[in-house]
């Protein structure tokens, strides 16, 4: 449930209405936009009489709200959110930001992927650490001994530093390590485990949606991290398991206009994952701009065909210099028809 308060109320009776609410049993969230402030209701709110509500001087009307997801709704949070990765890169605030970097460190040459990501115009680097494999044989990243590289090389080149956890004892790790953005990968997108303990930092974390979850889903795993008290969530759309073979995933660009319109949290692409294959990347990158995306999240490599993990989905830096230049481009176009 959600109540309206009206333009004239003052701070104190907005406080002395919040207090009323909590100590009858209910959670709230207050929102405060440019046009009018919104006290979010959490709880069992069948006990609440809204025409009590109404008849309060300071409530304008009251609405209940069907979702199960109450935090990440934008019915209790009209106003998109900003989240903010440090160094001064914010994601939402009507920016596009891209985070690059290669799929798992293995040893490569950081600082020249990072130079070369931030020359194009990327402004996060992503490196993978911990690396989920559906095969337990497969390489599955170098984990803590190359989270401290990745911070340091993404701080050096004043970067946010981006990288997957997969258990919620690891943390910590993140945490001491400087890593900046935490990234659920979409296997991991139902770890309440994880997704809870994410929630009690002050870390933003990036949440990928699962192979076959609905949008409801994945805001609810959102939704997770943000009833602990961490509010700063990304969402990133990577791909949905579909019938079709010609390529790894389908990247599902309606759901980047869906999330808008249910959800004030960011939203993101990841092309890479989606189509594992390189070629299909700048076009799936150039779509998920037009449908409105906050941002991408691309990989590259300088050697791709020797790389560990999935180097067939990576750009080289070269080709991934003339998709940020042609996506800008296309973003100048699509702002001049606005």
């Amino acid at each position: 449930m959600i109540a309206v308060v009206k333009q004239s109320a003052t701070e104190e009776q907005l406080a002395h209405f919040v207090t009323w609410i909590e100590n009858r049993g209910f959670r709230t969230n207050v929102s405060k936009g440019e046009n009018e402030t919104i006290v979010g209701i959490i709880g069992d709110t069948s006990k609440i009489d809204p025409f009590l509500l109404e008849s309060m001087d300071i409530i304008d009307r009251v609405q209940r709200v069907s979702e199960p997801y109450k935090k990440a709704n934008r019915k209790f949070h009209p106003q998109n959110s900003v989240i903010s990765c440090g160094f001064g890169v914010n994601i939402g605030d009507g920016s596009f930001q891209v985070m690059a970097g290669p799929n798992s460190l293995e040893g490569k040459d950081l600082p020249m992927l990072a130079k070369a990501a931030k020359d194009a115009g990327a402004n996060l680097l992503m490196g993978g650490t911990y690396n989920p494999k559906t095969s337990p044989y497969s390489f599955a990243g170098l984990k803590q001994e190359s989270l401290h590289e990745l911070a340091e090389v993404a701080h050096g080149f004043e970067m946010p530093a981006v990288s997957e956890i997969m258990d919620p004892r690891d943390v910590q790790a993140f945490l001491d390590a400087g890593i900046d953005v935490i990234q659920v990968g979409a296997r991991s997108m139902q770890n309440f485990p994880l997704l809870k303990e994410l929630g009690k930092t002050k870390t933003p974390v990036l949440i990928k949606r699962g192979l076959e979850a609905t949008i409801d889903e994945w805001i609810m795993a959102a939704e997770y991290v943000m009833s602990e008290g961490n509010e700063q969530v990304i969402l990133c759309e990577r791909g949905i398991r579909t019938a079709e073979t010609r390529y790894r995933h389908t990247l599902d660009i309606s759901s980047v206009i869906a999330v808008h319109g249910l959800s004030h949290l960011p939203v993101i692409c990841d092309p890479s994952r989606a189509a594992g294959l390189a070629r299909f990347v700048p076009s799936l990158s150039y779509a998920a701009a037009a449908a409105g995306a906050d941002g991408l999240e691309i990989e590259i490599d300088a050697q791709p065909m020797e790389s560990l993990s999935d180097g067939g989905r990576a750009l080289t830096p070269e080709q991934f210099s003339h998709m940020m230049a042609k996506l800008g481009r296309i973003r100048q176009a699509l702002a001049e028809d606005e």
